[in-house]
């Protein structure tokens, strides 16, 4: 009989074990996991599948970098659960996210190199509404070399003047307009307007700076329409693509400054890195410093859409962030080397 009552009382144990909440697997919590961890998958997969070609794809591959929490998070919930397939999946899934991320915040190794010093500031100027007197501090305080300057209105290339930027910049290829179509290029150093972009939705001119030193720079002032709607993706996409290749070796050196309306997880943009530009925030380490929308928006999450790419010859030293009053970007200054 004793026997046969500690047998009973192991097998109430156990009973009561199982009814204990967190004991058994609820198939409702499981399926609610499962469910949270395929939208997860699936929103990876677009970065790093490279598929950004319809105007929802292009905004969820803009918050990349917040599918990587997000992801450690479902990894850390599926490990309390004892879900261990869910963990294992989204937990691979979420360790190659890290890997494409992680390295915009680690800056390379320090390049020695000889050269002419180059400063280059770009700026949205948010359809010609951002306060002229603090472009133009920003460019004093920087002693700013080269400006791109994007949503450039007639209005607003007359009030940077009145705040001193002629002074300062005299030399120009503006192409003003009303509305956000208007980019230019200002310069305290000789321009010489090229043609390096075929005609796009926005203005994106380009010119040969005349540096003092032995090598010259190419600029072009970028800024490709926005992939919101329904009908622009495609112009999106095309208007980054003919964004030019590295030049030459024959060829002066070559920077493209603007807002590229594209993260670094976008495809077109990576495939312009794939020809051998280099992103100057990522080279220092501030590749996940946000550029838009202003810091006082709630809606959408920050992004980095700003960016400042370099071919080989031109060397990143700094890369800085900075408000602009009235403005909806943050301006971005690379601080450059421009090799002999």
């Amino acid at each position: 009989m004793v026997g046969g009552e500690v047998e009973g009382t192991l097998d109430d144990v156990e009973a009561d074990e199982d009814r204990e909440p967190g004991r058994r697997k609820s198939p409702a919590v499981t399926v609610l996991l499962v469910l949270a961890a395929l939208v997860f998958a699936g929103w990876a997969a677009l970065p790093l599948t490279g598929y950004d070609s319809n105007r929802y794809a292009a905004a969820l591959v803009a918050l990349t970098q917040y599918a990587v929490p997000a992801g450690l998070v479902l990894v850390v919930l599926a490990l309390v659960l004892r879900r261990w397939l869910t963990t294992l999946v989204v937990g691979l899934v979420t360790a190659a996210l890290v890997a494409s991320v992680a390295p915009r915040a680690i800056p390379d190794p320090p390049t020695p190199v000889q050269g002419t010093p180059l400063k280059v500031m770009s700026a949205n100027l948010y359809f010609g509404e951002a306060d002229a007197a603090r472009v133009v501090e920003l460019v004093r305080s920087n002693r700013i070399d080269v400006l791109s300057l994007q949503e450039l209105t007639p209005e607003l290339a007359a009030a940077l003047d009145r705040a001193g930027l002629g002074e300062l910049m005299p030399h120009r290829v503006f192409e003003a307009h009303a509305g956000a179509e208007g980019t230019g290029i200002a310069s305290r150093y000789p321009l010489r307007s090229l043609a390096l972009v075929p005609p796009t939705t926005m203005r994106q001119p380009s010119a040969l700076v005349d540096l003092p030193g032995d090598r010259d720079v190419e600029l072009v002032a970028v800024h490709p329409v926005i992939p919101v709607g329904s009908d622009t993706v495609g112009d999106w996409q095309r208007e980054i693509t003919v964004l030019p290749h590295t030049p030459a070796e024959s060829r002066p050196p070559r920077v493209l400054a603007g807002d590229f309306n594209a993260t670094l997880d976008h495809s077109p943009l990576r495939g312009l890195l794939g020809r051998g530009y280099a992103d100057a925030a990522e080279v220092t380490g501030a590749g996940l410093r946000p550029t838009w929308p202003r810091a006082d928006a709630w809606l959408p999450p920050p992004v980095t859409i700003d960016h400042v790419l370099v071919s080989e010859g031109v060397v990143v030293q700094d890369y800085r962030t900075f408000e602009v009053a009235g403005a909806d970007h943050r301006a971005v200054v690379a601080h450059l080397v421009v090799g002999r």
